[in-house]
């Protein structure tokens, strides 16, 4: 039998390592690289708008997504990352006991407050932004006047 160094057989472990960051960072290189020799070296305003299917842009592109998307999609992502950790918490429940039932208990609990604190400030409303106003702005006179002018200009 011959033995293995040992020091030998633990940088063994890292060569996969060391070659996948070689790759990324060399695709990364290569795609800079590509994108400054394949650019418009003289641009024109033709080259600099979009193209979207031969059609030309009549208007401008659609208003921003509100931010009650990306919260929504944030909320998503939340709980598939819970239902992943607590698939395998299921397979060894009886291995871990109390402590793990415990901490399975206390990370069910900080995602459920995260879902409520996000409900509570209006992650989940998609309608329009209701805008309240205080209710000393308007009183009877000023209704009014307000009805009774737009009345009278309009006769």
């Amino acid at each position: 039998m011959v033995k293995q160094n040992n020091a030998m057989g633990s940088l063994d472990s890292y060569l996969p390592i060391l070659i996948l960051s070689v790759l990324g960072a060399g695709f990364a290189a290569v795609n800079l690289l590509m994108s400054k020799v394949l650019a418009p070296q003289r641009p024109t305003d033709a080259k600099e708008m979009p193209y979207e299917c031969g059609i030309v842009p009549t208007y401008g592109p659609p208003e921003r997504f509100p931010v009650r998307f990306y919260l929504v999609a944030m909320i998503f992502v939340i709980f598939d990352i819970e239902i992943i950790f607590l698939f395998p918490f299921a397979v060894v429940y009886n291995q871990l006991g109390r402590f793990g039932l415990i901490e399975i208990i206390v990370f069910v609990a900080a995602v459920f407050i995260s879902f409520i604190y996000l409900v509570a400030n209006g992650a989940l409303d998609w309608g329009p932004i209701k805008r309240v106003r205080p209710a000393s702005d308007r009183t009877s006179s000023s209704t009014i006047r307000r009805v009774g002018s737009s009345t009278d200009q309009a006769a």
